[in-house]
């Protein structure tokens, strides 16, 4: 058994296609969920920002819970897979409920709004912790997973992008000038559309791969291990701040080029330019950061594009052109660097096993999830608070200097700031490439000398 064989085209497309159906939800969320519940759902700003924390804070007690199922899921199809089966119905269905507005009292409306996003995340966890945490299952080469998550990630925008480029001309459209009733139209589509994709990436993959860890393990366990990973909580920590950012700009995006570029016919153009330079940066990570030091190449790449947003505050509102060239720039550099994020877990995975002779995929990659929501609710939360506080009016052409100055400040010095801890954070983090290539060839030596025994085993018979 060739533990570090290529994986095929086919593989990686499948596994993509996956993160592309979870894209048209992320992506919605990150760039119209904020502007969404203010505007057209008719949430005060402020009770939307404590919504999305408080909700994310139970996140906190579900998804290790569901890491810990999936290292325990024993099938014929895998440990991941089958939950792609489970829960993609599930996924369109609270995809389309989250953007229903009922004709209620505010009251009721909150309380909706409370309960299907809920849903929407405690259903996003179930499908995306098996998901995200796949690919030890594929392959035990570094380099592979760097690629297959290239993959993923350009497939992932391009997700996003047919959400930035066709959701608010469907909104329109299927709305026939009524927001509400066009953003549940579109969004049901956009659900269905994700079910269908993770059917795709549900036959298009195949685990190979079935670690058998002790059974009579408890969750708490496997947490108080994971606790003691210096390692893991570095790169836990470096998630969240990572993610905080990253929302914190996508939910002021929408609210800077309408009020402070005073552009609001440029908001698709400007969205979809960033998108395609996403894209680009995703699909050419592997090959342009692949052969140095992942942990150098990321901090050094932190740096440049924090210097490139830091610029886009002191420029001009006038000078369009200008700031949409820098933004392009800035996301291509950016997004250079989001496949490595999702290969550090992987390599957190295999030092897990490397220190204590356990692989929590599952719940590793849980942590990394309750990260994104985490990220998800404190970038929401402190748009829509900061908004509060400096007295926001929605749908009002003119805004005071103060709200002009707040908005620009969140979509470029507050994440820049966020950025910044980050690279500092990676002085500490020590699986560098070499390092971690090393433990990836003692593993595979290992798993060849168990080969014939229950230890390790292929995960399907199809």
């Amino acid at each position: 058994m060739n533990l570090t064989s290529a994986l095929t085209t086919k593989d990686k497309i499948g596994y993509g296609l996956g993160d592309m159906a979870s894209a048209l939800v992320w992506q919605t969320a990150t760039l119209f969920l904020a502007y969404f519940y203010t505007d057209v759902f008719g949430l005060p700003a402020a009770i939307m920002g404590t919504m999305f924390l408080l909700v994310r804070a139970v996140d906190a007690f579900v998804d290790p819970c569901i890491g810990a199922l999936v290292d325990r899921t024993r099938t014929r199809y895998g440990r991941f897979r089958p939950w792609l089966l489970w829960f993609a119905i599930p996924f369109g269905v609270c995809c389309l409920i989250t953007f229903y507005v009922p004709q209620a009292s505010e009251t009721t409306k909150i309380v909706y709004a409370c309960v299907t996003y809920s849903l929407l995340s405690l259903v996003y966890s179930a499908i995306n912790v098996p998901y995200c945490a796949m690919p030890g299952s594929l392959t035990m080469d570094p380099r592979e997973r760097h690629s297959l998550q290239s993959w993923r990630f350009g497939l992932s925008f391009i997700g996003g992008l047919i959400v930035t480029v066709i959701a608010l001309p469907m909104v329109d459209w299927l709305g026939s000038g009524n927001a509400q009733k066009g953003y549940f139209y579109a969004m049901g589509l956009m659900g269905l559309l994700g079910v269908v994709l993770f059917f795709c990436c549900f036959f298009m993959t195949r685990e190979r791969y079935l670690p058998v860890n002790d059974a009579s393990s408890s969750m708490l366990k496997d947490l108080k291990l994971l606790a003691a990973n210096s390692q893991w909580r570095i790169i836990f920590l470096f998630n969240i701040l990572l993610l905080t950012a990253v929302v914190t700009r996508g939910s002021a995006t929408m609210y800077y080029v309408k009020y402070v570029l005073l552009r609001p016919d440029l908001v698709f153009v400007f969205i979809v330019s960033g998108m395609v330079a996403n894209l680009t940066g995703a699909l050419l990570s592997e090959r342009l950061l692949g052969k140095y030091d992942r942990v150098r190449s990321y901090q050094w790449t932190i740096i440049s594009f924090v210097v490139l947003a830091a610029l886009i505050f002191f420029i001009p509102p006038t000078a369009v052109w200008l700031i949409f060239a820098i933004n392009i720039v800035f996301s291509f550099i950016q997004n250079l660097t989001t496949p490595l994020q999702w290969t550090m877990f992987s390599d957190v995975v295999d030092y897990e096993e490397h220190r204590s002779g356990r692989r929590l995929d599952g719940l590793v990659f849980s942590t990394a999830l309750f990260a994104i929501k985490l990220g998800l609710a404190l970038g929401g939360a402190v748009v829509g608070w900061i908004l509060g506080m400096v007295d926001y009016l929605p749908n009002q052409a003119t805004q005071s200097a103060s709200v002009l100055t707040t908005i620009n400040a969140l979509f470029t010095l507050i994440p820049c700031a966020l950025f910044l801890l980050m690279a500092l954070l990676l002085c500490f983090y020590q699986l560098s490439s070499r390092r971690v290539a090393a433990i990836a060839a003692e593993l595979v030596q290992k798993r060849q000398l168990r080969e014939d025994t229950p230890s390790l085993k292929p995960a399907i018979q199809e």
